[in-house]
């Protein structure tokens, strides 16, 4: 529990309005208590998704966050602290990582072992559902490794299984190959068959290489879309203008789906090509 001398309160970022990273605030709250289907986490790494951010810029008003002000994150490695009593498949003191929607940059987060579901649909998003999931941490990863499979690793496998359908053979494209999302994904698609393409820096060309790329375009020095074309999937993690660019050189059939930005769907639908937003 708290290391505190009243046992009752942590410390956690807590948000008041929406806007940039300066309405983080570092507070004194109640510590929470895990409810019958609930566990106690104590934190010992939280992960930053690009989500944190959109949802304290106010993309989701009405839905997430639900009240102000509110604790962000979601991807965590911890350890169970407490359960409650109607909890049977964790016990205390095991090393666990995941999510959890009540908010992870805090010392403590209480996580249901069997959450309600996440519908997406009123703001046009393409996955009906998601489930928070937990599992027990891998022993040979670090708390601060763990805690970015939740975020960086299922996002990835999401975005290139279950909104792309990728499979052996095709041209995929990973822009930001050498960040959290990215580097997951080439490794994932390498190991599907495809033919990977990735963007990144000079200084990470010879990393992605090392996680299975076939091609590292530097995009520091040369516009990707000079390059390559007709690839038959996209994954963006930067939007904006790379990913309006990346729908132009998607060949017509295929598939780009962005984890950052809502794709242009009159764009895509001149193109021929399928425009996902990926909400995991």
């Amino acid at each position: 529990m708290p290391t505190n001398s009243d046992n009752d309160t942590m410390q956690a970022i807590r948000v008041h309005q929406y806007g940039g990273p300066n309405e983080l605030k570092l507070e004194q709250i109640p510590c929470p208590q895990p409810q019958a289907n609930e566990i106690l986490v104590r934190v010992h790494a939280a992960g930053v998704l690009p989500m944190d951010a959109a949802v304290r810029g106010g993309i989701l008003p009405g839905i997430l966050p639900k009240a102000f002000p509110y604790t962000p994150g979601t991807a965590f490695a911890g350890v169970v602290e407490a359960v409650g009593a109607d909890v049977n498949d964790f016990q205390v003191r095991q090393a666990i990582c995941g999510r959890a929607p009540n908010g992870t940059y805090a010392e403590y987060v209480t996580i249901s072992t069997n959450p309600p579901k996440l519908d997406f649909n009123r703001v046009g998003y393409n996955v009906a559902a998601a489930i928070i999931p937990l599992a027990l941490k891998p022993q040979s990863l670090t708390f601060d490794e763990a805690a970015t499979l939740s975020g960086g690793a299922t996002t990835a496998w999401n975005a290139l299984f279950e909104d792309g359908d990728i499979q052996a053979g095709q041209r995929v494209l990973i822009h930001g190959a050498a960040g959290g999302v990215g580097l997951f994904a080439v490794q994932f698609a390498k190991w599907k068959g495809a033919q990977v393409i990735g963007t990144a820096s000079a200084a990470n060309v010879e990393f992605v290489r090392s996680l299975g790329a076939e091609t590292i375009i530097d995009y520091t020095a040369m516009p990707f879309d000079e390059v390559v074309s007709e690839v038959d999937f996209v994954l963006d993690t930067i939007g904006g203008d790379t990913l309006t660019r990346s729908m132009h050189i998607t060949k017509r059939g295929g598939t780009i789906v962005s984890v950052v930005g809502e794709p242009d769907q009159t764009l895509a639908e001149q193109l021929g090509i399928r425009a996902i937003k990926n909400s995991f």
